[in-house]
């Protein structure tokens, strides 16, 4: 385990050096002058240049990156142009509501999917598969933003049982936090549970007509033993890949959700930051969720070994 996780950590190094790579790139081929936005139309060409020096924008391209690398190295991803504040405290403040939305729609997904997903596969066929399926195809299909607009349209608006948005006041208790959280989490819970749903619904129909599922059925032991115990823990990878990578989806999803709920996370940070034009704000940002999505598939990588000792790398 101790290589893998090496040439794993080697290979998660050369994939961040391409993203910083990438991210700086497309931030700073992108229209639009940061200086310009913050001054307005009515400032003077000799204004925007004071200002871009100011900000450290007036070098060239191969200046800048070179600087932001070693920034990286430094753990220093640079000063918010417009927030007056560094990246990394400008995220951190705003880490909170993103990592609990994330955590509980993913819980809500793996609570829906997992369970119907197996009932699906074992009676595959019958009237409850074809409407598991048929609704998992339609979850999958429904934007995000739409059905978090009916959620607060419902259950916010009409019956009045949560919050339409925001996340609680500076002083509120974690739990009414967490109480703002259940529409938007439910929201992003539903929508990325079709994908679990079909995998796991899927990965099951491989491993319940195996040799050994039959062998166990053959030996007395109960349907219950040997759908969970035998067959399901026979179908966990294709099942634990599909989980890692809705996590990662779900950290860069939650910006669509955020903005409707008006969450002060991480995903609102980031819109904010592209209309402005906030290029240090957009790099930190984004190369944190690209590290995110790495360590996420790295952890999945790891846990084939514990579930299967079998697989190598």
């Amino acid at each position: 385990m101790l290589s893998a996780a090496l040439n794993r950590l080697i290979g998660m190094l050369t994939v961040m050096a391409i993203v910083v790579t990438i991210v700086f790139i497309i931030v700073r081929v992108t229209p639009g002058d940061p200086a310009a936005v913050m001054l307005g139309p009515d400032a003077t060409a000799a204004d925007v240049e004071a200002l871009r020096q100011r900000l450290g924008l007036d070098g060239t391209i191969l200046e800048q990156f070179i600087s932001y690398v070693g920034g990286i190295f430094r753990g220093d991803l640079g000063q918010s142009i417009f927030l007056g504040q560094p990246v990394t405290t400008a995220l951190w403040l705003r880490a909170e509501p993103t990592f609990f939305l994330t955590i509980f729609s993913l819980a809500i997904a793996t609570v829906i999917a997992l369970p119907i997903g197996v009932a699906s596969a074992y009676w595959r066929g019958s009237w409850f598969d074809q409407t598991m399926t048929s609704l998992a195809m339609f979850a999958a299909s429904v934007p995000s933003f739409w059905l978090g607009l009916i959620f607060i349209q419902t259950f916010a608006v009409s019956f009045g049982w949560f919050p339409t948005s925001g996340y609680g006041g500076p002083y509120s208790s974690l739990g009414e936090r967490l109480y703002h959280l259940v529409l938007p989490a439910t929201t992003l819970g539903i929508v990325s549970s079709a994908l679990i749903m079909r995998f796991t619904r899927a990965s099951m129909l491989d491993v319940l007509n195996d040799d050994y599922v039959r062998t166990a059925r053959s030996k007395g032991m109960s349907e219950w033993r040997v759908v969970v115990r035998h067959a399901l823990k026979n179908a966990l990878i294709p099942i634990l890949t599909v989980i890692g990578l809705t996590a990662a989806l779900l950290i860069s999803g939650a910006i669509v959700t955020e903005t409707v709920f008006a969450l002060p996370g991480v995903g609102n940070l980031i819109v904010s930051a592209v209309l402005r034009r906030d290029y240090p704000v957009i790099q930190g940002a984004l190369l944190i969720v690209a590290g995110l999505y790495v360590l996420v598939n790295f952890v999945i990588d790891m846990l084939y070994l514990l579930v299967d000792p079998r697989v190598r790398y």
